[in-house]
């Protein structure tokens, strides 16, 4: 199956029209035409069936034929992960932790941040483009970058984690994970937390835990535990 997106439908919408840019990749580079199915998203668990009416390479528009609606997950998976140096390499976790099944997502930076700014449209369209790929109906949410201690400071629920390098006493991951529960986990920089950042952390309910034996990248460790995470709650 083929995902399209359109984020302004629902399941009262009759008929509606793909934006330029689509419509020129349905009908120019798809080559679909008038009576042609396609599946649609509003990345909130619907799938939508419809059928072309006008295959315009300006405004394809589409009939709802049926819709479908996906059961939302009964847990809730946010990662708080500062920017790496090289933006492929998150643009690769953002990828493949929406390709995995992540929620939220949201750039933390910290005292080792090499990089302090982010390109927050660059990255949506990157989440986009794998939600679509890997045919999942609800799209994560990208928050703005915040700084470390604004973030740890914020009233969050559910379970608290904070993985780093340091050789303190941690959990390992496995051992603290429960399905059905919303949790947040902070991933550091790829010079890891600075004490004071871990010292805050613990003042602030989170959990230290330990991701493996190795020294993972930043994306890496991301990677790593939203797998975990996603892996604990499956059916």
């Amino acid at each position: 199956m083929q995902l399209f997106y359109n984020p302004d439908i629902n399941e009262t919408t009759d008929s509606f029209s793909f934006d330029k840019e689509e419509s020129r990749h349905i009908i120019k580079v798809l080559r679909k035409k008038d009576s042609d199915i396609l599946f649609v998203t509003n990345g909130l668990g619907y799938l939508f069936k419809t059928e072309i009416t006008l295959a315009s390479d300006n405004k394809c528009t589409v009939q709802i034929i049926s819709f479908e609606k996906k059961d939302s997950s009964n847990y809730h998976l946010h990662l708080a992960v500062a920017p790496t140096k090289m933006n492929d390499r998150y643009e690769w976790f953002l990828e493949k932790a929406t390709e995995i099944g992540i929620h939220e997502i949201t750039p933390i930076i910290c005292d080792h941040s090499e990089r302090k700014v982010i390109n927050k449209d660059r990255f949506e369209k990157i989440i986009l483009s794998a939600m679509k790929q890997s045919n999942e109906l609800f799209l994560p949410k990208l928050n703005e970058a915040i700084t470390y201690k604004e973030f740890v400071k914020l009233e969050i629920g559910g379970l608290k984690l904070i993985a780093h390098c340091e050789e303190t006493d941690k959990k390992t991951l496995k051992s603290v994970l429960k399905p059905h529960e919303n949790i947040t986990i902070l991933i550091g920089p790829e010079g890891d937390f600075s004490e004071n950042e871990i010292a805050l952390a613990l003042e602030n309910q989170f959990t230290p835990v330990s991701l493996g034996n190795t020294r993972l990248r930043t994306e890496t460790a991301a990677v790593v535990a939203c797998h975990s995470v996603v892996f604990v709650n499956e059916h």
